[in-house]
């Protein structure tokens, strides 16, 4: 039986991540890999969980299963961080699901229950995952323009003459915030153009929202996924807590169904049950619990959007530094897009054979479309980057 498999592509970012690590030199930076890094490069536990961590060993009496739908606590301090009450809670139904991954991969799942013709709209570029998942379950996959090569923004205009296509019942599939790979993003002008887009045609928006809290703050990034989910009839939202909370390894995610529709509310539970179960029957709980725990404490709560913030800032920073030290170099303001760019990923608009020389001659590392990882910067290899990028001819 197993000499039937077919070897299937290598994972690129994992690929990028064995030739970094097998890579003698003492120079080499890592900006390929998807996870914040702090300027001594670790991805660290934040204050907050180790202190909820200790409190649930201490007081946590059982390690029996879950419900399918996870904790509701967990989904209920998730919505409203996400939505903060725009919606009426009675008419959302959410599972917990193994990270933001697990999310979109059930949402996929629900879509094609209930929609089997629907077409997904996407991005181009997008999160790479979003499309080999809906190439592995056969659903049908159009593609929307988004990233301007030349601004290094978003082509607006060419993200809604593609979505003009969509019809009723369609699916199409955002970045609530830090667009990732691109890290350019809608205004929230655009984002009502885009509802009323929708509103016309029916067609059902799901947000992939996974990095709330590291572009503007909390409440302004989620801003854009409030006004969708609160001007549409219907739409799917699949929340991460990875990088909100550093619990990268503990899988933790949420999938939200809403409708304005209250009666459809039980439908949809029993069906998001359903998949669940099919799937993983329980969804993980360790991290649930952690920031189900963070978000019920007034004391943890401050001090872990304290940190979050500190996070959100040092990056910020550090795309004011890059941006400045380029135009210095270039003497041109030809990468001030990188300041004006939210989250952890720039996408440099640059070719994959530059990306290379970046690699080969300068021991930098980064994803073949030019995404970079701002979070795998620091004040000493800003310049070094800078020189790099000028030195290569970017």
């Amino acid at each position: 039986m197993f000499s039937n498999l077919k070897e299937h592509p290598a994972d690129k970012i994992l690929a990028l991540m064995q030739l970094y690590k097998d890579d003698p030199r003492p120079t080499k930076i890592d900006l390929g890999v998807g996870v914040y890094k702090n300027a001594e490069g670790v991805t660290p536990v934040m204050r907050a969980v180790k202190l909820a961590e200790r409190k649930l060993v201490e007081e946590q009496t059982t390690k029996s299963y879950v419900g399918l739908a996870g904790d509701p606590a967990f989904s209920d301090v998730m919505i409203d961080l996400v939505l903060g009450g725009v919606v009426p809670r009675d008419s959302i139904a959410a599972a917990a699901t193994p990270g933001g991954t697990g999310a979109v991969r059930q949402a996929f799942e629900l879509i094609r229950m209930a929609n089997p013709e629907a077409r997904v709209f996407v991005s181009n570029p997008t999160w790479p995952n979003h499309v080999t998942i809906l190439n592995y379950l056969g659903m049908d996959v159009a593609e929307y323009r988004y990233f301007d090569a030349e601004t290094r923004g978003v082509d607006f205009t060419g993200m809604l003459e593609d979505l003009a296509d969509v019809r009723a019942g369609d699916v199409v599939l955002l970045h609530g915030c830090c667009h990732n790979p691109t890290g350019a993003n809608l205004n929230l002008t655009e984002w009502k153009a885009v509802v009323d887009l929708l509103l016309k045609s029916g067609g059902v928006p799901m947000i992939d929202i996974a990095y709330q809290g590291f572009g503007d703050g909390l409440d302004v990034d989620a801003q854009a996924v409030r006004l969708v989910a609160s001007s549409v009839p219907e739409c799917l939202i699949a929340a991460s807590c990875s990088k909100n909370f550093g619990i990268y390894r503990e899988r933790t995610g949420l999938l939200m169904a809403v409708a304005q529709d209250k009666r459809l509310r039980g439908l949809t539970q029993g069906s998001l049950n359903f998949l669940n179960r099919q799937n993983f029957s329980f969804p993980p709980d360790h991290g649930a619990r952690v920031v189900t725990e963070i978000l019920t404490d007034p004391v943890l709560r401050a001090d872990w959007t304290s940190e979050l913030e500190e996070v959100r800032l040092s990056m910020l920073e550090l795309r004011k530094q890059l941006a400045a030290e380029l135009q210095r170099l270039s003497g041109s303001d030809r990468f001030g897009f990188i300041a004006q760019h939210r989250g952890m990923f720039s996408r440099l608009g640059t070719t994959p054979e530059m990306v290379a020389r970046l690699r080969e001659e300068h021991a930098i590392y980064m994803v073949g479309d030019s995404r970079l990882n701002i979070a795998g910067l620091n004040k000493t290899t800003v310049p070094i980057l800078a020189k790099a990028i000028v030195d290569t001819g970017i």
